[in-house]
């Protein structure tokens, strides 16, 4: 924990970096690593267990790389970015729809008052500080 020594927290801000970047958030559905980057991390433990989800990453790059032609590969490539943005915008959807629940939320509470001049209002007098 940072708080157990407060001059090493730098040591630490690496690993939380991590951990933050490479968890799924709630409202997005996925995380900014796959938002950045346009796939999903790859840890270091499962490239030492070889998971099952490597190997299939793994033998369908090969065979895109190598089972394409240099103009079909560009193309393949152009379609993963528009995929990204695809999914970076629909990410984005989420987040706004998200922020307008919130906001009807809360405007649900909120008992709309309108001032004329002339009307009596409470002012709160706070006290000088000396």
């Amino acid at each position: 924990m940072v708080t157990d020594s407060l001059e090493k927290w730098h040591e630490k801000l690496e690993n939380t970096l991590w951990a933050y970047r490479t968890s799924k958030r709630a409202r997005t559905g996925t995380t900014p690593y796959a938002l950045t980057f346009g796939q999903d991390v790859v840890l270091p433990m499962e490239i030492n267990v070889s998971s099952v989800r490597i190997q299939n990453q793994s033998s369908v790059r090969i065979q895109n790389q190598f089972g394409l032609h240099s103009e079909e590969y560009i193309e393949a490539m152009c379609q993963g970015i528009e995929d990204l943005d695809v999914a970076q915008i629909e990410a984005l959807n989420q987040i706004q729809e998200g922020e307008m629940a919130i906001a009807r939320a809360y405007n649900k509470k909120v008992k709309l008052k309108s001032f004329k001049e002339g009307d009596l209002v409470w002012k709160a007098v706070l006290p000088l500080e000396s």
